[in-house]
């Protein structure tokens, strides 16, 4: 038994090598343009770039920070070793202590991070992550609130029936249903906007704060003033805190993932309307050529972006729930105990938004919409459609309203189900000329119910052409972002 154990023991003769486990939503569902803001090495980058943005300043107010050092910083801005920051990290405990001693390392120098602290450098440059990630979505919702105003408008003729509880209700048209979800996603793109331009910066405060270190370097308030507003603007900020501690609010993060979430909201409720469509064959999300819906059936034409749209509105949801746990929660002027929380849920957020948003933009651009097929289900519940029309008629001749409902109800049911069972003629109307105590005939029934289009969907048309005019102004102010084009999706 001993030699067996020895045996084992000496059977591997490489190292184990822990494999590298790809993050799923930044892989296959984020864009390059979202990768990019998060990508870890392109952080570091971003926050030598701070470094140095503050050692210029510092030196401009007159601390003795010699050109030949800031020079020295920027030859290895773009030197990032990962694996060296780690070992570090091992060792100090710490991830910025661990990247400071790497930068001055390379530099060989010891002037970056004078008079900050940890949170002045990574609440900063996270809080421009956040700010970047939601000018990206904005861009995103405008493109795909474009092309809902497009097929609005191009679906405006289309009459259909319309669902409440997925049953079928009164006529309206395909294009208001366009227009109805452009509507949520224009109330969305205005949170995600109007928290773009509210979103503050921590700015340069200190370790609890006060600014008390960057105080006694700079000898002077107005210097250290000046010196937050350079870095305001350096990272993109126009709004800074005035009174903080060594964290900004976790509520913040909060209100920007909760504002994701609103933004997949009328994505998911589109996804939801293409699936059920498709189920009834009016309606499909497109299907490429050399696409396959199914390893053992080969004529299935799955809805599987739309389905991918709705899974990720339903990852948010997690994330706002977990931004929501840490909002409220914070100890005095800060702790780290958010720390893990935050870092899955704010870059993976923007991953899941981002991915949704590309996801949306290909079913605007390729579905297809069946129209007759479309046409067809109205033809068979036109007279259930219309029967408010008749329930009007019958007050106008002086039946009372309950009576008159009492009365269509009951042939409605019953057409209802024969049809279910398989008579496919609709004999709502003779039945209701039959019957006295509606007190209709049946040319008055086919008077009430035989009108222009128009009359049939209300103001559809007017509603549609209102959003229409909503997105024009939209999409003329941000020209680039509605032209945007997705990229691939896997």
């Amino acid at each position: 038994m001993a030699n067996q154990e020895q045996d084992l023991n000496n059977s591997s003769s490489t190292e184990y090598i822990r494999p590298q486990i790809e993050n799923t939503l930044a892989t296959r569902y984020a864009s390059d343009q979202m990768l990019d803001i998060w990508d870890p090495k392109n952080k570091v980058i971003f926050e030598r770039d701070l470094w140095i943005a503050v050692m210029k300043a510092q030196a401009s107010m007159g601390l003795d920070i010699p050109q030949v050092a800031i020079d020295a910083y920027e030859g290895v801005r773009d030197v990032v070793d990962m694996n060296s920051m780690r070992d570090r990290e091992i060792k100090t405990k710490h991830d910025v202590k661990a990247r400071i001693e790497e930068f001055n390392s390379l530099a060989g120098y010891e002037y970056s991070h004078l008079g900050l602290t940890s949170r002045d450098l990574t609440d900063c440059l996270e809080q421009m992550q956040i700010k970047r990630s939601m000018e990206l979505v904005r861009d995103k919702s405008i493109a795909s609130i474009g092309r809902f105003g497009k097929l609005a408008l191009e679906n405006e003729a289309i009459v259909m029936a319309a669902r409440s509880h997925n049953v079928p209700a009164q006529p309206t048209l395909l294009g208001k249903r366009f227009a109805s979800l452009g509507e949520e996603a224009l109330y969305a793109h205005n949170r995600v906007q109007s928290t773009i331009d509210a979103y503050p910066l921590r700015g340069i405060k200190g370790p609890v704060g006060t600014q008390t270190d960057q105080l006694q370097l700079l000898k002077d308030p107005q210097k250290v003033e000046d010196l937050e507003k350079a870095i305001a603007e350096h990272l993109g900020f126009k709004n800074v805190m005035g009174s903080v501690g060594q964290v900004y609010p976790r509520s913040f993060d909060f209100d920007v993932i909760s504002a994701l979430y609103q933004v997949s909201a009328a994505p998911s409720n589109l996804a939801l309307m293409v699936r059920l469509m498709a189920g009834q064959e009016q309606m499909n999300e497109g299907f490429s050529d050399g696409q396959s819906g199914s390893s053992a059936m080969p004529h299935k034409m799955n809805s599987r972006t739309c389905e991918r749209i709705n899974a990720l509105h339903d990852v948010l949801s997690g994330y706002v729930t977990m931004t929501a746990s840490i909002a409220g929660k914070q100890w005095n002027e800060g702790d780290v105990s958010d720390s893990a929380v935050r870092r899955v849920a704010l870059s993976d957020a923007f991953f899941a938004t981002d991915g949704l948003l590309e996801a949306l933009l290909h079913v605007q651009d390729e579905a297809g919409v069946y129209d007759a097929v479309i046409k067809k289900e109205l033809g068979r519940y036109m007279p259930f459609l219309t029967s408010t029309r008749v329930l009007m008629a019958a007050t106008e001749h002086g039946v009372g309203r309950e009576q008159a409902h009492k009365v269509i109800k009951k042939h409605s049911t019953g057409v209802v189900k024969q049809m279910q069972q398989g008579n496919s003629e609709n004999t709502l109307f003779d039945l209701l000329a039959e019957d006295q105590d509606l007190g209709l005939t049946r040319e008055e029934i086919a008077q009430a119910v035989d009108v222009p289009q128009e009359e049939l969907v209300g103001n559809a048309h007017k509603q549609i052409l209102d959003f229409s005019k909503k997105v024009e102004a939209l999409t003329n102010q941000y020209p680039d972002a509605a032209n945007y084009n997705p990229q691939p999706l896997l």
